[in-house]
């Protein structure tokens, strides 16, 4: 009587026992249960926990594949628990052995025990970042005063992948992005009283969110966007409690968007026209683009982005002719 070899796939970013049904089925048939890794490996713990014995079966790829082979010839039901690295190895000598003929005279089945949620390569963001911290001699003299330039700098790649629509472009710069975060996220735990985590970051703005959004996660109603950016601003005048409608506005924004910050803000209040004559070119010239920067609020255009979108046209405009030259 031939057996069988079930080889159960589990995701590393999932908790170690959490496995499918058809996973723990597998488990609990099986007479012969094999993995890679020794008892210190959590899933193999969750295993062991249940009841199962385990065997570690120790050595290369090709020694593993003897005994899955020699316990399903002897008419065993072996399970092989795939380690966190997904085991490739023993995976491609699994296909070739049943690509060829004649097939096994055993039956060889591949089940998937867990499954990655979305946001589960997360995960795997936060231990490559704490690995490079603990073992990267440049990673390890970062502060957040070193890395201030780089978020700078990945903020507006990001907002240029965004205006050339090249989607590839943007998935890697808000990679780059999001390594801004969890590297600014893993300096501050090493902070002892002030410090927090990445998991206190998402934490944060999840929170943040829901308050946010009652007309999504309690009671309150919200025809239209509109309403919903009103509830938004109502509810984050009552949390920040400022002192001034200017208060949270960042100086160092480039000066249309700062520009659209302000007379956005100050649209909320009574203004009376300034008094003060413009008495240089420089204060002209200042108040005409402020001018402009309220024109286009009033349409509804982003200053800062339809300034861009023209610079990019001349840009363009130049190079042809260069070419053309």
């Amino acid at each position: 009587m031939t057996g069988s070899i079930k080889v159960v796939l589990t995701s590393p970013r999932v908790a170690p026992g959490l496995l499918t049904r058809a996973g723990w089925q597998v488990f609990t048939d099986a007479s012969a249960i094999g993995a890679s890794a020794g008892p210190e490996r959590p899933d193999v713990q969750a295993l062991i926990g249940s009841g199962l014995v385990v065997q570690h079966i120790d050595g290369d790829v090709s020694e593993q594949w003897a005994w899955l082979t020699s316990a399903a010839l002897s008419g065993e039901r072996v399970a092989w628990l795939v380690g966190e690295d997904g085991e490739p190895a023993l995976l491609r000598i699994i296909a070739d052995a049943l690509s060829r003929e004649p097939r096994p005279e055993y039956e060889v089945e591949i089940v998937h025990g867990s499954y990655d949620v979305p946001g589960a390569r997360l995960i795997d963001l936060v231990r490559v970042m704490d690995r490079l911290r603990r073992n990267c001699p440049w990673d390890q003299e970062q502060t957040h005063e070193s890395l201030a330039r780089y978020l700078l700098e990945e903020a507006y790649e990001t907002l240029e992948a965004i205006e050339t629509g090249d989607y590839e472009h943007l998935r890697e710069e808000l990679g780059d992005l999001l390594l801004q975060v969890a590297f600014h996220s893993r300096i501050a735990e090493e902070t002892p009283d002030e410090g927090f985590s990445i998991d206190d970051v998402a934490g944060g703005i999840v929170e943040k969110l829901i308050r946010r959004h009652p007309h999504v996660f309690a009671d309150v109603t919200a025809a239209d966007a509109a309403a919903v950016e009103a509830n938004w601003e109502s509810i984050k005048a009552a949390e920040k409690q400022r002192s001034s409608v200017l208060e949270g506005i960042p100086l160092a924004l480039p000066a249309l968007a700062l520009a659209d910050q302000v007379l956005g803000r100050a649209a909320k209040i009574d203004l009376p026209p300034s008094a003060s004559p413009l008495s240089s070119d420089n204060e002209r010239i200042g108040e005409s683009l402020l001018d402009l920067v309220r024109q286009a609020r009033a349409l509804g255009v982003d200053p800062e982005q339809a300034l861009r979108e023209a610079i990019r046209h001349l840009s363009t405009h130049i190079r042809t002719a260069e070419s053309n030259g």
